[in-house]
């Protein structure tokens, strides 16, 4: 197993309670995720707040192929929003999500990533990541009118 980690920082215009609506809403994130083609709400487990089914898709040079993961909300605070992401074969994505009024009708969003995945896969599926959460960052700035 490898672990990387990576952050970001997305500006715009909200108030703290919008910005974690928005943050806290995985179906509504996923319109902006340049790989995900569907969501499906799930039955959450024990201390999950809410649980969505992600099906993405994928390319590997000339193959294409879905894969769907399950994302689970697991804290939705004030000022904060942690998910956790499931895919096989044992990857893991962790978000944690902390917003912050910065003044004149803008807020920050600073959001932590570790990912976790089986060494074969780690490379390929981290950049995915990345790209992915680069594309939303972008996405999610253009929501809130940056």
């Amino acid at each position: 197993m490898r672990t990387g980690t990576f952050d970001y920082t997305i500006t715009g215009r909200a108030t703290v309670a919008e910005a974690v609506d928005l943050m806290a809403d995985v179906p509504r994130l996923t319109t902006m995720h340049p790989l995900a083609i569907g969501t499906e709400a799930l039955t959450p487990g024990p201390d999950v707040l809410r649980s969505t089914a992600v099906t993405s898709r994928l390319k590997l040079g000339p193959a294409a192929f879905k894969i769907t993961y399950r994302v689970d909300l697991l804290k939705r605070g004030e000022d904060e929003v942690s998910t956790v992401a499931y895919q096989q074969p044992r990857t893991t994505l962790r978000s944690h999500v902390r917003v912050s009024d910065v003044g004149d009708g803008q807020v920050a969003i600073k959001v932590a990533i570790t990912f976790e995945a089986p060494t074969p896969l780690f490379s390929y599926a981290f950049g995915k990541a990345r790209f992915a959460h680069a594309h939303m960052a972008s996405e999610i700035e253009k929501h809130l009118g940056r």
